[in-house]
């Protein structure tokens, strides 16, 4: 069976990404070409919040959406600053705001921290913009946790529940993303869930949306309920969307 239906719905599905230590204009520039290939285009880019105004001015007039990340990667509990932060990824064009939770608080049972930051941002997050809230579910590891997490942010309004960073030892799971999927189903709300990090091949892709198929229902899973967060895996989903064999994603992300 062709890998090519799967990576189109992967690719459109796709908040390509570029959040190395390294980026710079000319990579943001390639990255935003890359979003609007005519396989595509992706549902948004996602980049550091220096680089939303320049994404804007390299977008601008397509449906790609600008995504950047907030209390990253470490999701600390300085609320002010995440605010601020926030305020000013939007006024620079951002329409969709990745915030880490604060999981480190969670761990150690202060959920109203949490709770507080998500709702803050989701203040601040509207006007058809979108809040998705990282929950770093490689380091909260414990199932339970992780409901808990995904609990927390989709009664506090997330847009979308995302599973990782993509600056830990541990990334995105399938035993994760069940879990909140399973969260989400049981919210009645219409949530949407990120799986991101260690996405790289096309059978990786069809995991979890055949997930999400099994949990939310065949045609649930398009770009207004899921995203996957990812960069090396472009490649590899045009190469099996053009037929050609062989390529293979090299990077971590």
């Amino acid at each position: 069976m062709s890998d090519a239906p799967i990576a189109t719905r992967a690719l459109r599905s796709l908040d390509l990404t570029d959040l190395n230590e390294t980026c710079n204009d000319q990579a943001i520039d390639a990255l935003c070409k890359k979003a609007l290939d005519p396989h595509g285009p992706v549902a948004a880019v996602c980049v550091w919040p220096q680089f939303v105004k320049r994404s804007q001015e390299n977008l601008k007039g397509s449906p790609v959406r600008i995504a950047t990340v907030v209390n990253f990667p470490a999701g600390g509990e300085d609320m002010s600053r995440v605010t601020d932060d926030t305020q000013e990824a939007l006024s620079d064009g951002a329409n969709e705001i990745d915030l880490v939770l604060p999981y480190e608080a969670l761990r150690r049972g202060d959920l109203a921290v949490a709770t507080e930051m998500v709702e803050a941002v989701r203040d601040l997050v509207n006007q058809g913009r979108l809040l998705k809230v990282i929950l770093e579910t490689g380091e909260l590891k414990d199932p339970k946790l992780i409901e808990t997490a995904s609990r927390i942010a989709i009664d506090a309004g997330a847009d979308f529940i995302k599973t990782s960073t993509g600056k830990t030892p541990v990334s995105a799971t399938p035993e994760a993303a069940e879990i909140m999927l399973n969260a989400i189903k049981a919210s009645g709300r219409p949530v949407g869930i990120k799986p991101s990090g260690g996405i790289r091949t096309v059978a990786d892709a069809r995991i979890y949306l055949d997930l999400a198929d099994r949990i939310m229902g065949p045609g649930w899973a398009t770009p207004r309920t899921f995203r996957f967060g990812a960069s090396s895996v472009y490649d590899t989903l045009i190469a099996a969307i053009e037929g050609r064999a062989g390529t293979t994603a090299t990077g971590t992300y």
